[in-house]
């Protein structure tokens, strides 16, 4: 009895691990459909609202079975879909149309870091060490990846648009923070599906699908000298960079534990920068690179931290599923 539950459980980490793997793999290639329908002509916010609204459109059974979450968590749903939908993408989107795909996830990175910042220095709450250490990776291999030494040699703006992203991270993090004393975790698949809903509703208004060349759709993008459909890309974005990508996801993490998914969810980067590097042809250099790599490892040793002994600090410790439902974002 005792093996077949061990043999059990092991099955059960592999399944996860392999969902976890598809799901960084799907996140990780939105960037790299998206930029080439925005090179097409296709404004950034106007990419943003069709993978929301369309990926909301496929999750509305979902929306209906969770329709309980609208009288108990409206905040909740109100800050994910301004936050961690409307405002990660519309800044990621915004800022892949003037720097490289990869540069903008990992300056996206920076979120595990500021999230502690701001639990340290906004509510003077205790982190550890090795949180801290994290933030100091984190920070010091960004200045690898933007070449500090040369200046800054990326578009201002778009770094400041990643960032963006970043903080729109942040703000959900630290809103979904609130009340989880009660211990009533909402799930993250109904969270997600409304928070679609909201991002939808909100995009709509800033970003006026109406006024969108839509005939841009029907003609092929170029992706580094390969004319693709533009249509098949934006079903990429909807139906595998998002659907797919949030649903294996949020699935993996609850057979796995808060390291070995931090650590997967860090692949997010690898995969995005790497696709970006041959479907693109956004070359990297050898310190950017290296200094991807302390971003990486940095935010993993931020998220995975455990609180000092005697604070009761959520956010420090990583919250995996919280991420999970922010990150797509930005991918």
């Amino acid at each position: 009895m005792h093996t077949s539950g061990s043999s059990s459980a092991g099955d059960g980490k592999g399944v996860g691990l392999g969902l976890a793997l598809v799901s960084a793999l799907a996140f990780g290639g939105s960037g790299v459909a998206a930029k080439p329908l925005i090179e097409a002509g296709l404004d950034p916010l106007h990419v943003v609202w069709l993978r929301v609204a369309g990926a909301a459109l496929l999750m509305l059974p979902l929306a209906v079975r969770h329709r309980a979450l609208l009288r108990r968590r409206p905040a909740l749903l109100a800050g994910f879909g301004l936050l961690g939908v409307a405002g990660v993408q519309a800044f990621y989107f915004a800022s892949i149309s003037r720097i490289p795909v990869g540069v903008a996830l990992l300056v996206e990175y920076l979120a595990p870091a500021l999230v502690l910042g701001w639990v340290r220095f906004v509510q003077r709450r205790p982190v550890t060490r090795a949180a801290a250490l994290g933030v100091v990776l984190a920070v010091g291999g960004l200045a690898c990846v933007v070449e500090v030494w040369t200046g800054l040699s990326f578009d201002a703006l778009g770094l400041l648009l990643a960032l963006g992203a970043a903080c729109c991270q942040v703000g959900y993090f630290v809103l979904s923070d609130q009340g989880s004393d009660s211990g009533e975790v909402p799930d993250p698949l109904g969270v997600i599906a409304y928070g679609l809903l909201v991002g939808t509703a909100v995009l709509t208004v800033v970003a006026r699908p109406w006024t969108m060349d839509f005939s841009v759709l029907t003609h092929r993008a170029d992706m580094n000298g390969t004319p693709v459909a533009a249509g098949l890309l934006l079903g990429w974005i909807v139906l595998v960079a998002t659907v797919v990508a949030y649903v294996t996801g949020v699935v993996s993490v609850r057979r796995l534990s808060p390291a070995i998914a931090g650590v997967v969810a860090c692949l997010e980067a690898v995969v995005a920068t790497v696709l970006a590097w041959v479907l693109l042809g956004e070359h990297l250099s050898a310190p950017q690179i290296v200094g991807g790599a302390v971003v990486l490892l940095g935010a993993f040793i931020a998220q995975s931290s455990a609180p000092a002994k005697g604070s009761a600090d959520p956010i420090a410790t990583g919250g995996t599923e919280s991420r999970l439902a922010a990150r797509k974002t930005a991918a």
